[in-house]
């Protein structure tokens, strides 16, 4: 079976969730709240509550 080759766009975007994994991961271990856009403005969510 081959294997379908990644888009620009598609390396791009998965790039992007890796990077958005990463940085969710390590505020969650750091106990450090993350900064979110919601309803066009600035929340701040605490460790303990990020999924």
């Amino acid at each position: 079976m081959k294997k379908k080759r990644m888009t620009l766009h598609e390396k791009a975007e998965a790039a992007m969730k890796k990077a958005v994994r990463q940085v969710v991961l390590r505020h969650k271990k750091t106990g450090r709240p993350l900064a979110i856009w919601k309803d066009g403005k600035t929340v701040l969510i605490s460790p303990d509550k990020i999924k």
